[in-house]
């Protein structure tokens, strides 16, 4: 899916009643990335969305790596918003460089942790933004819990029949089952 370029909802969010936002801003540091994936998981597993956690700390991991790697930008800011159907996370920092892009080719130098966001996200994007007397930028991405049965789907035994409602057939080992004697 190619990225989408639209310009994240204006600060502070205007935040529908269906909605709730939560905000975390820290320094630009080695130390940003873990204490963002933190925060996102704790918060997505203590609410209705706990099945996008991992993709939700993964994606956000990658988006605030860059940012520490590839800008001069002071302060990380990150505001999550969690819907019913849908979680949105947009990271903002100050620098004024070019928008990031996923690489075209995998193989390439750089831009590998963009093309994992394209992967799990519903949508991304990226844009810029004046705020009084600053310039920022705006990576953002929306996740989405699976359609039912997609996931499923994938799961170790999920098909056979008899299985759909033992939650702990994608672990259980395959076994061969000895005919019922007569």
């Amino acid at each position: 899916m190619p990225p989408v370029f639209a310009p994240p909802v204006p600060f502070p969010y205007a935040l529908p009643s269906s909605c709730e936002g939560y905000q975390l801003a820290m320094p630009n540091s080695a130390f940003a990335a873990k204490i963002v994936r933190d925060f996102v998981g704790a918060l997505l597993r203590t609410g209705a969305h706990a099945g996008l956690a991992d993709d939700a700390r993964l994606c956000v991991s990658e988006v605030v790596s860059n940012v520490y790697c590839h800008t001069r930008s002071e302060l990380v800011r990150v505001e999550v918003l969690v819907g019913r159907e849908e979680v949105a996370v947009h990271v903002t920092n100050d620098h004024t460089g070019p928008l990031p892009e996923p690489l075209i080719r995998p193989e390439g130098e750089g831009g590998r942790g963009l093309l994992v966001v394209n992967g799990l996200a519903a949508s991304w994007g990226s844009s810029t933004r004046k705020v009084k007397a600053r310039r920022t930028k705006t990576v953002w991405f929306v996740l989405t819990e699976p359609e039912p049965g997609t996931e499923a789907d994938c799961r170790v035994g999920a098909a056979e029949p008899g299985n759909e409602m033992r939650p702990d057939a994608a672990q259980a080992p395959a076994q061969a089952q000895a005919p019922a004697p007569h």
